[in-house]
């Protein structure tokens, strides 16, 4: 049975025998558990319903992860590791720091000047399959004597992977689905796999101006939109104000839930029917 550490002793986890990794987010946390099994126990640095944009973790957290035989980093620019990252591997020099993006194809974002890359690359299986294989070389390197559970599991959670990758590329492209508006950037990776177009109301972080919303809500009447997606991490209230304004519905759909497979077979479908008139 996996566990995520909540304020264990470094005595404690010396005598569980584990291997303990510290993630970011919550589809981190269940890679590291798919791939580790019971070999694994795991510290989760952004709870669930926080935002991995401006998170702060307490101190009891990072005395966990001064602990930590590995940290797997989303690795794609995510504003809680650009804060903390170069900190906690000083918490913890003997650490193996896994960067989780590698191999991925980066999506360059450049608004307003501020040149950077989107980080929300585990939205798509495609990019979940790479960075399952860097969780996999990650234990295998702290832990080389359970390599071939590592393997094992790994192998089995890709070929989910695959069939989630098939499901939602069928569902998309029977929908029609063409454009989705979102209150918050998330669905780039997402977007580019699946041949669909995400349209932003926030902007670099920022609630959209009047003239914007009224942009919005003009393209949304000209190209049909009648869904706005937003989760429980940002607010809801520009989502709410365009969606009066065309009849439509707000619906939630989270980028971090840890349940990987079924949140993205429920995003999905809710992206699915909104394509549909």
């Amino acid at each position: 049975m996996t566990a995520t550490i909540a304020g264990c002793t470094g005595t404690e986890r010396q005598d569980d025998g584990r291997v303990v990794v510290a993630v970011t987010i919550p589809p981190e946390q269940e890679f590291v558990e798919r791939v580790g099994g019971d070999h694994v126990r795991v510290v989760l640095l952004v709870p669930p319903g926080a935002d991995p944009h401006t998170y702060e973790p307490p101190p009891g957290v990072l005395a966990d992860v001064a602990e930590a035989d590995m940290y797997a980093v989303v690795g794609s620019g995510i504003e809680f590791e650009l804060a903390w990252q170069d900190k906690i591997a000083a918490l913890n020099p003997e650490m193996l720091v896994v960067d989780c993006s590698r191999g991925v194809d980066l999506i360059s974002t450049g608004e307003g000047g501020h040149a950077g890359t989107d980080p929300h690359i585990w939205v798509s299986p495609r990019n979940a399959k790479i960075m399952v294989e860097n969780i996999r070389e990650g234990l295998s390197e702290v832990d080389p004597a359970n390599a071939e559970d590592y393997r094992r599991n790994a192998d089995v959670y890709l070929e989910e992977l695959d069939a989630l990758d098939a499901e939602i590329a069928g569902a998309l492209a029977e929908s029609g689905v063409k454009k989705v508006m979102v209150y918050h950037s998330s669905w780039a990776y997402l977007a580019r796999d699946y041949g669909f177009v995400e349209v932003p109301i926030e902007s670099e972080g920022k609630e959209p101006s009047p003239q914007r919303i009224e942009h919005l809500i003009r393209q949304a009447e000209e190209e049909g939109i009648r869904v706005i997606f937003v989760s429980s991490e940002h607010s809801t209230r520009s989502a709410e104000v365009i969606a009066d304004e065309i009849g439509g519905t707000v619906v939630t759909v989270s980028p971090l839930a840890k349940d990987y497979l079924t949140n993205m077979r429920h995003m999905a479908r809710a992206f699915a029917e909104s394509g549909r008139p």
